[in-house]
């Protein structure tokens, strides 16, 4: 969950903020036609993708139970949503080393 470790160790500015923006991200990534990439490392980058944009978390769960991700290549935001989705798993990623990285005291 997006956030979750900053609010855990008490940082709630920091925990809320990442609680809203890295799920709003995603959404507006599928919400602007954006595709959740398979699981296919015949094909490198769609593979790297698809870690990537997993990397959400608990955000790309519920898009997989309810179906969505699909992606429309023919759409004009096509590209613009798959940048949103995948940047808003790595951002969570990221987010995940710096709480980290709190916890260990470096920061």
């Amino acid at each position: 969950m997006p956030g979750a470790g900053h609010l855990l160790l008490g940082k709630r500015q920091k925990g809320v903020i990442f609680l809203l923006a890295i799920p709003a991200m995603f959404a507006l990534g599928l919400a602007l036609e954006g595709r959740m990439f398979p699981f296919d490392f015949s094909q490198p980058l769609t593979g790297l993708a698809a870690v990537a944009a997993r990397g959400v978390g608990l955000p790309a769960i519920v898009a997989g139970f309810l179906g969505l991700g699909g992606g429309v290549v023919t759409a004009a935001s096509y590209e613009y949503g798959n940048t949103f989705v995948i940047v808003a798993g790595l951002l969570n990623a990221l987010v995940a080393l710096d709480a980290f990285d709190v916890a260990s005291g470096r920061k």
